[in-house]
């Protein structure tokens, strides 16, 4: 009990400490001096020369500023950091004291630093080690710049650059490539350009700008960046090539990464298996498969290159894709025969591929290939299988390979329970398919519509309008929000029934909830208003559909049948 009266006394001095040697630093103007220095960053060292974690600055600034940035995220746009607060241990950003004037500490000139000792009651031992303290160093500035590239403030690490490069220091490439994709990511690409311009040539540097450009999907400007540098510096690496064939390739524009790829070899760069990879990739994505297959010859005939499973994989996926599935298994063949060991995608994608023309017992041989080669299955394998089966009606052999997936522990996804769902509300088994959204409870998946809407609609034709709404509750429950083809089959299900008035009721929360109908919708629900003598009701709807959503419904009658049974692709 004695002690903390002393300790509350220790405490307050400290704290005064702190508070007089920040005082008087809310008045930025009092510290600057304009004419002093072209920069206008100059402040005397007197009152923080005495503070305890003086030499501990720099770094201290920088990771209490970042630490305070990530912690609290609506400071993230804050221009202005406190010093007076940082000396005193809190690094809330506030308006007081600007930037600029933290900056002095790093870049303020050893000449204006000295006219301006000379007043300083600071013993002269004490300011010159002050002076090379606050002197610039190249770490210390590589610091700032990545905490200000961190926080957002490219322009400002933009004036610590120029700073940094009047004293005389200028960042290594990991942090100039750091500070390159920082400011590419923010759009700020001048910037950007500035860093890489503003120093020797990197082809480290380069290569970062020219990949965030790409994944910016500013792909023409980093093809017109590559082509303006390669006359100034001379020539790039492979990996400056496959990044710019990739963006191309990603864009659909394989023709102008052909060409690409043929000027390598004048620009003293030979590709590697990585520039044929991705163009191969790419020409299979536009279906033009007979000429990667081409480049795989190509590939073949060389001595000091040869094809991997990521070459074979590309070409099998182009020929699944387009159903030539003779030619995939070839390829798969001599794939096999040249000693490259496929991997689950390869396997997935064949069975895919057979799946989808119907070949069921290919696929099952695939599969029973892949177990034998030892490549495990995962969920896409089986809702591969589980698609394939049910496309031939054979939903008995999808169940049983629903029990096998779950024996090997394996969790199911949206695509994988929708299929079985949807095959089994295709034969009528409507309390099966229930139970599969029942199953979804306890499951960490995002329910999607396209899940209920077979089995909602199957209980709609079957009569039960009121199981209908259950689902439906279950739907939301699960936040699901309804979709499109949702609300058309309650709103034609209860006009079936009959209960008009909860049709109208669906089909206002439907417009509630922003969802636009369709001149299905509408052509339904208006037809069956007429037909029970509702005409207000009916011109009331027809003026939603003319006014508010541009539906010319010509005729009342309903001549587009509504489909919910459809096939869901699978996702490989």
């Amino acid at each position: 009990m004695g002690q903390k009266p002393k300790n509350q006394k220790i405490r307050a001095q400290k704290y005064n400490k702190r508070r007089s040697l920040t005082e008087g630093w809310e008045n930025p103007s009092a510290f600057i001096d304009a004419d002093a220095d072209p920069r206008h960053e100059t402040l005397h060292l007197d009152r923080s020369s005495a503070h305890s974690a003086y030499g501990f600055f720099y770094i201290s600034f920088v990771h209490a500023t970042a630490l305070s940035m990530k912690k609290q995220s609506e400071y993230r746009g804050a221009n202005n950091i406190s010093l007076c607060l940082l000396c005193a241990h809190q690094t809330q950003p506030c308006d007081g004291v600007a930037l600029q004037m933290t900056l002095l500490f790093i870049t303020r000139p050893s000449r204006v630093r000295a006219s301006q000792d000379r007043h300083s009651p600071v013993p002269r031992a004490r300011r010159r080690n002050l002076s090379q303290s606050a002197r610039g160093c190249s770490r210390t500035y590589s610091f700032l710049l990545r905490s200000l590239s961190e926080m957002g403030l490219h322009e400002s690490a933009k004036a610590v650059y120029d700073c940094m490069n009047i004293d005389g220091h200028s960042p290594d490439a990991s942090v100039l490539g750091f500070l390159v994709s920082s400011a590419t990511d923010a759009g700020k690409f001048n910037i950007a350009r500035t860093w890489v311009d503003g120093v020797e040539f990197s082809l480290v540097v380069y290569n970062k700008l020219l990949n965030q450009l790409v994944r910016g999907n500013q792909v023409d400007e980093a093809v017109c960046f590559f082509r303006e540098q390669m006359g100034l510096h001379g020539p790039f690496d492979s990996c400056s090539f496959n990044i710019l064939i990739r963006g191309l390739c990603r864009i659909g524009k394989v023709d102008k990464a052909f060409e690409l790829f043929n000027e390598m070899r004048g620009f003293g760069c030979s590709p590697d298996v990585i520039t044929y990879n991705t163009l191969i990739n790419g020409f299979c994505r536009v279906n033009e498969v007979d000429r990667g297959h081409d480049l795989l010859k190509e590939l073949l005939s060389k001595n000091d290159l040869s094809p991997d499973v990521v070459t074979y994989t590309s070409i099998i996926s182009g020929y699944c894709k387009l159903g030539k599935m003779e030619k995939a298994s070839i390829l798969f063949n001599n794939m096999i025969s040249s000693g490259i060991k496929p991997n689950a995608f390869t396997f997935n994608i064949l069975i895919n591929g057979f799946g989808k023309v119907g070949d069921m017992v290919s696929a099952e041989n695939m599969y029973e290939e892949m177990l034998l080669l030892g490549c495990p299955p995962d969920i896409i394998t089986f809702t591969s299988l589980i698609d394939g089966h049910c496309r031939t009606g054979k939903v008995e052999r999808s169940l049983k390979l629903w029990h096998e997936l779950n024996a090997r522990n394996l969790s199911p996804n949206e695509y994988t329970f929708a299929i079985l769902i949807n095959a089994l509300c295709k034969e009528n088994r409507l309390h099966e398919a229930r139970g599969f959204l029942r199953d979804l409870k306890w499951r960490h998946i995002v329910a999607q519509p396209f899940m209920y809407n077979p089995v909602i609609d199957g209980f709609c034709k079957a009569g039960n309008v009121d199981e209908a709404n259950v689902i439906l509750a279950e739907m939301e429950e699960k936040r699901c929000k309804p979709d499109k083809i949702t609300y058309t089959i309650l709103i034609i299900g209860h006009c079936m029934k009959g209960r008009l008035s909860e049709a109208i009721s669906i089909f206002n929360r439907m417009l509630g909830t922003s969802c636009a109908p369709d001149s299905i919708t509408m052509t339904s629900l208006i037809s069956c208003l007429l037909k029970a003598g509702m005409p207000n009701e009916a011109y009331r709807i027809m003026q939603i559909a003319s006014e508010d959503f541009n539906l010319g419904l010509k005729s009342l009658k309903r001549n587009v049948p509504l489909r919910t049974n459809t096939d869901i692709p699978v996702a490989v």
